[in-house]
């Protein structure tokens, strides 16, 4: 069985904010604690946002989204991880008015993606958390690692569709890198609009947590920091659905 890692209140304080307002960040120093992920594991893992594809389904024509997509279902009790048989990443119209009602079959992940041991550390951590809330013993896990691009004549919008849900139960944002970008603040905002959390996601293990079915999130536009250069932001998207 897997019980939570209540690592210097790190976790237990996450179940809280989430129980309470629907949104919770968590910086990179104790995220990577909760995980037991070390600068070096971050690096490595870091790496197969290097062997993302380019995104053909961007309604707004734009060619700044590279990705891959796959999922997973979480056993709270067993602890067992199994990666499911891969198929299209689909939302409906009503969730995504950009993309939605669209079979969209992206690249699978790697093997070195999937068995990179960094990937159940960060799902496992995470969803002890969500578990923590609302009671979930099994978990469908929707994992996209995403890069969005920039230079000097093409802006990279990470939510192109705007502040939105997802039509899940709990949304994840990890940052994984930043290099040569300005821009990308992230922010989560209640049901009647009210801002509950404005960050911006920097380092390695930054993450932000929210309760899909309260909530709505977005991130504004990433430009490069220096116009001489391209620039790139990573993350991973990690979306828990309860079973």
């Amino acid at each position: 069985m897997i019980t939570a890692e209540l690592t210097g209140g790190v976790a237990l304080a996450a179940i809280k904010d989430l129980s309470e307002s629907g949104a919770h960040l968590v910086r990179h120093d104790d995220f990577s604690a909760l995980t037991g992920v070390r600068p070096a594991d971050w690096a490595r893992f870091a790496e197969n946002w290097e062997v993302l594809q380019r995104d053909p389904y961007m309604a707004d024509g734009g060619t700044y989204r590279y990705r891959r997509y796959g999922q997973f279902e979480l056993d709270m009790e067993t602890g067992d991880l199994t990666q499911l048989p891969h198929g299209p990443y689909r939302q409906e119209a009503d969730v995504n008015k950009l993309h939605g009602g669209v079979d969209r079959v992206y690249e699978p992940l790697t093997e070195a993606f999937v068995t990179d041991p960094v990937l159940r550390n960060v799902l496992v951590r995470s969803a002890e958390i969500f578990t923590g809330v609302d009671g979930t013993k099994k978990w469908n896990i929707k994992v996209t690692p995403v890069r969005t691009t920039t230079t000097k004549d093409q802006v990279g919008e990470p939510t192109p569709e705007g502040r939105h849900r997802d039509g899940v139960t709990f949304i994840t944002s990890l940052m994984i890198d930043r290099n040569n970008v300005t821009g990308g603040e992230s922010s989560v905002h209640a049901e009647d609009g009210e801002l509950l959390v404005t960050t911006t996601l920097r380092e390695p293990g930054d993450i932000l947590l929210g309760d899909d079915r309260r909530t709505f999130h977005g991130v504004t536009a990433v430009r490069p920091k220096d116009d001489g250069k391209p620039g790139h932001r990573d993350v991973l998207i990690m979306a828990f659905t309860w079973l």
